[in-house]
């Protein structure tokens, strides 16, 4: 596996799973307030083009993380909505 490539994954794997602690924050105190909704709204918006741009040039790891980055990001934005008031 090229450098290159090994680099990818292992950014990928350390930005996705930093969202981990933050998500578990939110869910076991049911809060969101602190949270900003345009945020989510953006960074989701932000990791579903990094996905787009990853399928288009086949970029593995690039689609990977951004699905579990998605994923993450809509868990957060669900909490947002359900805890956030």
């Amino acid at each position: 596996m090229p450098t290159g490539e090994i680099l990818g994954w292992v950014a990928g794997a350390i930005v996705t799973l930093s969202f981990i602690p933050q998500l578990t924050r939110v869910f076991k105190l049911k809060s969101a307030h602190e949270i900003s909704l345009l945020f989510t709204t953006l960074l989701l918006a932000g990791i579903l083009i990094w996905l787009a741009y990853g399928i288009y040039f086949r970029l593995w790891p690039v689609v990977i993380w951004n699905i579990i980055g998605a994923a993450e990001a809509i868990a957060l934005l669900y909490a947002k909505v359900k805890y956030g008031k």
